[in-house]
């Protein structure tokens, strides 16, 4: 083999002109590339502040998670001991409770026991007051019926409304109605004052010894007492005896009827009786009766009693105005208080 030879590479020449000019462009770079690595440098250490910022950053992160982790873990412990003891709570609550609704149960045990007793005794309590209002009512009704005593029966009406009125109940209501209607009923009839008529008939009977005859004006003359002896005595109870059975009088009018003087006495009682008869008819309410017994007084007095004498006289006005008393009343009875009060006592 040919070794040729290593021809040498010409170099350009360089005109000598052109050196400057490299020299001024390689001085004219310098600045730049200082700027270039002035930046660099700047962003050297900024990204360094920046890994180290960056670093701190994570590290308080870290720091910041781990005391939040143990927060965490200690509300975590606290909540479990909250919980813990809110399960002891609700425990002895629902313990409690349970005592309570046992303590509640037997309360509402022994309030319906009580009420049950209550209601009992009220009942007991009412029907004893109606059995004492039955018999205030009973009783009225007979004053009605036996005496016709209208003031009685008022009376015992009045009482039984005033005890229905302590007992305020509203059941009673009825009841104190028809005791209502029953008064005013009672109180509508007319009033009569069977005790001062009583007492006026008793003053004429016992009166009535003292009213003179019209036939025997003398012959009831008691008596002159004895004077002087013995024999004088004697004729002058002779004497009168004579006068006794011949009299002269003079008779204006209608004769009179002449009784023996041994008839007086059983004229006055006859008379004194009817008064006493007038009396019972009153109580008993007969108006008839007692107007024939007042008429029958009226023409015994006309007839054998001495009509100018002035209680005479008085004693005929006083019968006059005793017959033209209404003693016969239309009496209402309380079957209405006696239907009401069997009604209450059925509803019990």
């Amino acid at each position: 083999m040919t070794d040729t030879p290593d021809t040498p590479v010409s170099q350009p020449v360089v005109p000598p002109a052109a050196a400057p000019a490299q020299t001024a462009g390689h001085s004219a770079s310098s600045p730049l590339a200082l700027v270039a690595l002035l930046i660099a440098a700047l962003a050297m250490v900024a990204a360094v502040w920046s890994w180290v910022d960056s670093h701190e950053r994570i590290r308080d992160l870290k720091t910041e998670l781990g005391r939040k982790l143990a927060e965490t873990g200690q509300d975590s412990s606290e909540t479990r001991l909250l919980a813990r003891n809110a399960d002891d709570a609700m425990r002895q609550a629902t313990e409690k409770l349970a005592h309570l609704e046992s303590q509640i149960a037997s309360s509402q045990q022994q309030q319906l026991s009580i009420e049950a007793l209550y209601k009992e005794l009220s009942q007991g309590r009412d029907q004893w007051a109606l059995a004492e209002i039955e018999q205030v009512l009973l009783t009225a009704a007979q004053q009605l019926q036996l005496a016709g005593n209208v003031k009685a029966a008022i009376i015992a009406l009045e009482g039984a409304d005033t005890r229905l009125q302590r007992l305020d109940k509203p059941q009673f209501t009825s009841l104190r109605r028809a005791i209502a209607a029953d008064l005013a009923k009672l109180r509508a009839v007319p009033s009569l004052d069977e005790v001062g008529v009583t007492a006026r008939i008793e003053a004429l009977a016992e009166r009535a010894a003292g009213w003179p005859l019209a036939s025997a004006q003398g012959s009831e003359a008691p008596l002159a007492p004895h004077t002087g002896n013995r024999a004088s005595g004697i004729g002058q109870e002779l004497w009168a005896e004579l006068k006794r059975l011949v009299q002269i009088r003079r008779i204006e009018g209608n004769e009179a009827v002449l009784l023996p003087p041994d008839q007086a006495y059983f004229l006055r009682e006859n008379l004194r009786l009817r008064l006493l008869s007038a009396r019972l008819t009153l109580l008993a309410q007969d108006q008839a009766a007692f107007r024939a017994d007042l008429r029958a007084v009226s023409e015994m007095l006309t007839r054998y009693f001495n009509t100018r004498d002035a209680g005479v006289a008085a004693a005929l006005k006083e019968i006059d105005r005793l017959s033209g008393l209404q003693v016969a009343r239309e009496l209402p009875g309380i079957e209405t208080s006696l239907a009401a009060l069997e009604a209450s006592r059925g509803d019990r």
